[in-house]
C-alpha cells in the first residue's frame, strides 16, 4: 500500500514537472522512481501509466523510437492487469501525440479514431481512482491539435470549438491550450484578429492558472502571426504577452 502510494505522488510530481514547469529531463527521473515503487507494489497498471507518461519525454523531442518503445512496454504493463477503456483509449491518444510530435500525422489520425472507437465500446472494468486526467472531451483535445499539425484546419476548428464548449470552467490549464490551438488554427486561416482575441482569452486564463505547456502553445501561435507583428491587434496582444508578470513567470519556471 505505501509502495502504491508513494507511485501515484510520484507520477503526479512527474506530471507537475513536465507539463506544468517543462522540466523534461526532471519528469524524466522521477518517471524513474515512480516506476521502482510501482514495481515494489506489484501494480502493474501504475506502471502502465507511468511508461505512458514517460514516451511524452522522448516523442515531444522528436525521438520517435524511444517514445514507442516506452510506448510497447506500456502496453504490456496493462495486457497484465483488468484494464478499463478509458485507459486503453488514453494510451492510444498518448502515442498519437507522440506521433504527432515526430511528424507522422496520418499515423496519429488512425491511432486517434481508434481511441475513439474503443472509448465508445464501454466495459465493466472501471478505471482506477488516480486516473483522473482523461476524458472524452480530453481526447477531442488530442486530436484537435493533431488536425492544426497536419494543416486539416477546417476539421481542427470544429474539434477544438467543440472541445471547448465541453471544457468543465475548472479545467483552466486544458482551456489555455485549446485556446492556443484554435489561435494557431486562426492565424494559420489569415485570420490574425480572430487569432489575437483568442489568445488574449488564453493570457487571461495563464494570469489564474500557470501552465508552460499552455503558455508554449500561446507562443507556437504567436510565431505564426509573425506576418501581421505590425498591427494593432498582434501589438495590444503582444503587450499581454510580455507583460512584467506574464515575462517574469516564464523566466521564473
Amino acid at each position: 500500500m505505501l509502495a502504491a502510494s508513494l507511485a501515484e505522488s510520484l507520477l503526479l510530481l512527474g506530471r507537475i514537472e513536465f507539463f506544468d514547469l517543462r522540466q523534461p529531463d526532471a519528469a524524466d527521473s522521477t518517471f524513474v522512481r515512480a516506476l521502482q515503487a510501482a514495481g515494489e507494489a506489484d501494480d502493474n497498471l501504475l506502471g502502465a501509466a507511468i511508461l505512458a507518461h514517460s514516451a511524452f519525454v522522448p516523442g515531444w523531442a522528436g525521438h520517435l523510437n524511444d517514445a514507442r518503445e516506452r510506448m510497447h512496454a506500456a502496453r504490456t504493463y496493462a495486457r497484465r492487469a483488468p484494464v478499463s477503456t478509458d485507459v486503453l483509449s488514453w494510451l492510444d491518444a498518448v502515442e498519437a501525440e507522440c506521433l504527432t510530435r515526430c511528424g507522422d500525422h496520418r499515423g496519429a489520425l488512425a491511432l486517434l479514431r481508434h481511441a475513439e472507437d474503443v472509448l465508445t465500446a464501454r466495459s465493466d472494468v472501471l478505471p482506477p481512482d488516480w486516473f483522473t486526467w482523461f476524458s472524452a472531451t480530453r481526447l477531442h483535445a488530442f486530436r484537435g491539435n493533431t488536425e492544426l499539425r497536419a494543416g486539416l484546419l477546417p476539421q481542427a476548428r470544429t474539434t477544438l470549438e467543440q472541445t471547448l464548449a465541453e471544457l468543465p470552467e475548472t479545467d483552466g490549464k486544458q482551456r489555455v491550450v485549446v485556446l492556443a490551438d484554435l489561435a494557431s488554427v486562426e492565424a494559420s486561416a489569415r485570420r490574425p484578429e480572430q487569432a489575437c482575441a483568442l489568445l488574449e482569452q488564453a493570457l487571461d486564463q495563464l494570469a489564474i492558472t500557470w501552465y508552460a505547456t499552455g503558455m508554449e502553445r500561446v507562443r507556437e501561435a504567436r510565431r505564426a502571426l509573425a506576418p501581421w507583428q505590425d498591427t494593432a491587434a498582434v501589438q495590444r496582444m503582444d503587450d499581454r504577452l510580455y507583460s512584467w508578470s506574464a515575462t517574469l513567470s516564464s523566466l521564473q519556471r
